[in-house]
This record gives C-alpha cells, sequence and structure tokens, in this order.
C-alpha cells in the first residue's frame, strides 16, 4: 500500500463520513418540522379547550429549587422539567443553580423538539413526543398544566 493508496482511503473515508453527516441533518431536519406540527396541534387543542397559558418556572434537577422565567405555557411532563410556550416553543426547563436566576429569573431559550423524548435516558423514561402531548391533552387540567 503506497502513499496514494492513503490519501485516497483517507479521502475516501472523509467523504463517507461527510455524506453521513449531511444524511443525519436532513433526518433531524425532518424530525424537527414534524415535532412542530405535533407542538402546533397541541397549544390549538389547550387552546380550544380554554386551558390558559401559566408562567413557566425553570427548576433545578433533584432540588426543590425554581427561578422564574419570563415564558408562559404549559408544562408536558409531571416533573415540570419540558414545557411548550404559547407560541408553540419547546422548553427545557432544567437549569444548574445560579444566583443570578435567583436575583434575575432564569434565561431558558427555546430547543428544537425532539419526536422522542427523553431518548438515550434510562428504560422506561422515553416517550414519543406525539404520545407525551396526547397524554397531557386528553388528561384532566392539573396543578402542573396551568
Amino acid at each position: 500500500m503506497g502513499p496514494d493508496d492513503d490519501a485516497s482511503w483517507r479521502r475516501q473515508r472523509q467523504e463517507a463520513v461527510t455524506a453521513r453527516a449531511a444524511a443525519l441533518d436532513r433526518q433531524r431536519a425532518r424530525e424537527i418540522v414534524e415535532a412542530q406540527a405535533l407542538i402546533d396541534e397541541f397549544v390549538r387543542g389547550l387552546q380550544e379547550r380554554g386551558v390558559a397559558p401559566g408562567q413557566l418556572r425553570a427548576r433545578v434537577p433533584d432540588r426543590r429549587l425554581t427561578y422564574r422565567t419570563p415564558h408562559a405555557g404549559w408544562y408536558i411532563r409531571r416533573n415540570k422539567s419540558l414545557a411548550i410556550g404559547a407560541g408553540g416553543e419547546f422548553y427545557i426547563l432544567d437549569v444548574p443553580a445560579s444566583l443570578r436566576s435567583r436575583l434575575f429569573g432564569a434565561d431558558v431559550r427555546p430547543s428544537d423538539p425532539p419526536l422522542t423524548v427523553g431518548r438515550g435516558a434510562r428504560d422506561g423514561e422515553s416517550i414519543g413526543l406525539a404520545d407525551l402531548l396526547r397524554q397531557r391533552l386528553t388528561s384532566p387540567p392539573a396543578p402542573d398544566l396551568p
């Protein structure tokens, strides 16, 4: 195997890696569009039921500490770690403990919504977004679903 063979192999390998990354990016983009459609339907369903959005609070995992946020919406997990904003944004509300957040509120930004919530978590902790939203939409309003 000569230097030309090594260069050719490296080039082919790099092309394969680039092609795989592009395919994964396209798949993720399709999933985001599909997940956003589910979220938009969820928001419409809550609005039709007359369930007003409530003020969302960020939380420090494994502690009882929460911080205010400037966002309104609906929690979609009972532990209040995920929420849908009134405008259809997907929020992950887990934040680190912070004096700044305690004084000024937490800066939580919308995330790209996944089709499977909790993917890669422990057994039983992942659920399809469609199933999770359907459960929250059909359940009676609870304290965690303002």
